[in-house]
């Protein structure tokens, strides 16, 4: 018994940032049954992305192991709006919106997790039916100076910035999410410690075993500096096209990758030692990124259509002679982005604007090896290859003011 629990541990502990506590969890491994392992989606967008599947990777392995998966999609909670790491209110969502979007989480999150043994759950199924009464006598297990003491609120609080009541009330509701559901073990980014944490204090005063917490890493975007997220446009969607995401995957910085590859990546470690060894012996990088896009490709789509996204790729990009080393420039755009002629200006590729879309009408300028429209806008979160004429290149990478 303790040989098959040590083995599940060490399937567990990979690629997590914490657990608490490992003893707690090994004492639930031991009790013979399965456990409900509790992750919660707030329904914000209509797309899940690559970020999302950290937690749903480690959720498929609690399942091969033999436990159940709770996957709580937060209907309530999502109209409320999740402060975490906001520095300011963030608006809520209406009815519609979380209804369309949970319904496409539904449809995606099977292309990981084993059907039949996920229960999909909607937090306003308690929470819609609770009294006034029920949420003033659930906000008094907490006080407003432990509330406080999360980083964001904190932060806000001394800035002088407002934080609404119903912010508050988040941490709360996350938490009671987990009574409710009788979680043994709930999963979450490393962002969310302090939800998670508030879960295990609830179910305590609520005579419940408290629920072991795991957390695990945030995935960079596409900009290699914030955490994937639709709202900053540097996002892999799990529903992008084969080729929107292969081209995606291959954008991301040599470093980056293989964050990609500790995070998303099925590949064995002893793999993944042999690739790190085959570039620091001076393999190209380049082909090393191939491998983690047509894996991710092949996961979230099929075999057929990673070998026919790879093989466009390398028509369009590899076999058009394109220079081994390619400068690359940072861009700081407007969260709506910069037309292609003002851009060409901004990085000198150009000496005007009139300059730049004389050449963009004539098919001089590419992006992405294909020929640039006049209309094209460079948005923050993406990485574009751009060529002017023949010979000069630049690698763009695009980020929002302020960012």
């Amino acid at each position: 018994m303790s040989e098959t629990i040590d083995a599940a541990l060490s399937i567990i502990r990979g690629g997590t940032a914490a657990i608490v506590s490992e003893q707690e969890l090994r004492a639930k491994l031991a009790l013979g049954r399965p456990l409900r392992i509790k992750a919660g989606f707030d329904p914000t967008a209509p797309d899940l992305h690559l970020g999302h599947t950290v937690l749903l990777r480690k959720l498929r392995q609690f399942q091969d192991l033999g436990h159940m998966v709770v996957f709580l999609i937060g209907d309530f909670t999502g109209r409320i709006g999740d402060p975490t790491g906001k520095n300011a209110t963030r608006p809520p969502l209406s009815a519609e919106d979380v209804a369309r979007n949970a319904e496409s989480y539904e449809r995606q999150v099977f292309k990981i997790l084993d059907r039949d043994r996920t229960e999909v759950v909607f937090n306003s199924q308690w929470m819609g039916a609770m009294s006034a009464y029920d949420i003033v006598n659930l906000a008094s297990h907490y006080t407003v100076a432990r509330l406080l003491e999360r980083d964001d609120f904190e932060q806000r609080y001394a800035a002088r910035q407002p934080i609404a009541v119903h912010e508050f009330l988040y941490p709360l509701i996350q938490g009671y999410d987990s009574v409710a559901l009788s979680a043994d073990v709930e999963l979450g980014g490393t962002d969310q410690r302090f939800n998670l944490l508030v879960g295990r204090e609830l179910q305590r005063d609520y005579g419940q075993p408290p629920q072991v917490v795991i957390t695990l890493p945030i995935l960079e975007g596409l900009d290699g500096v914030q955490k994937m997220s639709k709202s900053l446009n540097n996002a892999i969607a799990v529903n992008d096209p084969p080729d929107t995401m292969f081209g995606k995957l291959m954008s991301i910085s040599d470093v980056l990758m293989w964050r990609y590859f500790d995070l998303l990546s099925l590949c064995p470690q002893e793999q993944l030692d042999e690739l790190r060894r085959s570039v620091d012996n001076a393999a190209n990088p380049r082909d090393v990124k191939l491998k983690l896009a047509h894996e991710l490709v092949a996961r979230f789509h099929s075999i057929s259509e990673a070998n026919s996204s790879q093989e466009r790729f390398l028509t369009v990009f590899s076999r058009k002679a394109l220079p081994d080393a390619i400068d690359e420039r940072k861009l700081i755009v407007s969260p709506e982005g910069l037309p292609l002629a003002r851009a060409l200006k901004a990085v000198e590729l150009v000496g005007s604007t009139s300059e730049a879309l004389r050449l963009i009408r004539q098919g001089g300028v590419k992006v992405d090896g294909e020929s640039a429209a006049e209309t094209l806008v460079l948005l923050p979160g993406t990485v574009r290859l751009v060529q002017v004429g023949k010979r000069r290149f630049l690698r763009l990478r695009i980020s929002e003011k302020d960012a």
